[in-house]
């Protein structure tokens, strides 16, 4: 059953004995894993390229702090892992966190208690075949039920915006030059910060209009950008933003009340307001950067797939399909032009670097050598060539 652990008094306790790695994809302990310790692992709803990754690692038993299926999408990830003969235990929570340790030989018992030793460090739930198929079949109807929704409410979003996705009815003139421009619409997610950080390259070399949302307008002001244009409730924006000179846009509703415009008459800022359906200002900012005739849209801390619209099912708002569909081509997603602009370090360039400083030196001999006798330039370098050939050929003379 694996290596027994080192913490328990008896080798014949119940239950499963074995090394406790972190497994989650970023885990310290996924590089250390050997056949036969117990992975610990953080990945809700399972995928399948996952799970066969692990199947590949040949765990004892794989231990989920999550739900292997929470019930937003229908996975075949815990099916996989069952059909190849890997225990399963989920729904730890916090609880395994706080006691885990990478490394450690614990043990598990029949009904999914944990143990450090003799310490009950975590509590979890058993999970088979049985359960893996109901929770794959509740999944799949949830979806179903969700992206119904999901279709009637966009149905329903284009009624009443065809005018503004169509023809651009209602999206206010800013003033800013944006045609052929390249565009940075920042929004405030976990991670903009980040986003931003590894955008720098692109925007020095591009200079492109940097559009704020909501709070991360503070971000770039932060960072010792200038946007061009904020965008969203001012209420959430620093009054230093406010005041940078950027436009603000103040998305209302389409009876044209726009909430925070208090904060802007008390500020003594000007500002134009955008009525419309969505509540969404990332999504107003792209139809707004689209419309005035930006050559790029680059998406920044806001990302939206099929993973995410069907995780939100019904609660995913139209607005961000219906404007990514509008936007088309020239929207690119923030980590495809990270990625152009990092190089990776290592020795695949190094030979450039070597040629580079050869031809360095090579220039500075020439230069003193040139500079070093009496005559013109070119006869220094011609009696100093001389002088060299006569004592090579002295050398094999000798």
């Amino acid at each position: 059953m694996g290596r027994m652990s080192l913490f328990s008094r008896t080798a014949d306790l119940p239950g499963m004995h074995g090394v406790l790695r972190d497994c989650t994809p970023m885990g310290k302990g996924f590089k250390r894993f050997k056949e036969g310790d117990i992975a610990v692992i953080d990945a809700p709803d399972i995928s399948r390229r996952f799970a066969q990754r692990l199947i590949e690692m040949r765990p004892q038993a794989v231990v989920n702090i999550a739900r292997f299926t929470t019930g937003a999408v229908p996975n075949f990830g815990p099916q996989m892992l069952i059909d190849a003969g890997i225990p399963l235990y989920e729904n730890t929570g916090a609880q395994l966190q706080e006691g885990f340790r990478d490394g450690k030989k614990g043990r598990i018992t029949e009904d999914g208690g944990i143990f450090l030793g003799e310490n009950q460090i975590a509590s979890s739930t058993p999970l088979d075949s049985a359960g893996a198929q109901a929770g794959f079949r509740d999944a799949q109807q949830i979806l179903v039920d969700n992206m119904e929704a999901y279709f009637g409410n966009t149905t329903q979003f284009i009624h009443s915006e065809a005018p503004l996705l169509i023809d651009g009815i209602g999206i206010p003139d800013t003033g800013v030059a944006i045609e052929d421009r390249k565009v940075v619409v920042l929004s405030p997610d976990a991670g903009h910060k980040e986003t931003l950080k590894n955008l720098r390259n692109f925007i020095r070399e591009y200079d492109p209009v940097l559009i704020g949302v909501n709070e991360a307008a503070d971000s770039l002001v932060q960072a010792g950008y200038t946007p061009a244009l904020v965008v969203g409730d001012p209420q959430s924006m620093a009054a230093e933003t406010l005041r940078s000179g950027a436009r603000v846009i103040l998305p209302a509703e389409p009876d044209g009340h726009a909430p925070g415009l208090e904060r802007i008459q008390d500020l003594g800022v000007g500002a134009m307001t955008f009525p419309a359906a969505t509540h969404s200002a990332t999504d107003l900012a792209m139809l707004l950067a689209n419309y005035h005739g930006a050559q790029l849209i680059v998406n920044a801390g806001s990302p939206r797939d099929l993973d995410s619209l069907f995780a939100q099912g019904a609660q995913a708002s139209p607005a961000a399909l219906l404007t990514r569909a509008k936007v088309g081509p020239k929207l690119v997603d923030a980590s495809a032009i990270s990625n152009l602009y990092t190089v990776q370090r290592g020795g695949g360039l190094g030979w450039l670097w070597a040629i580079l400083g050869i031809l360095v030196a090579l220039a500075v001999i020439i230069v003193v050598v040139g500079t070093a006798g009496q005559g013109t330039f070119t006869d220094n370098l011609i009696d100093t060539w001389n002088n060299i050939a006569l004592t090579v050929q002295a050398w094999f003379h000798r």
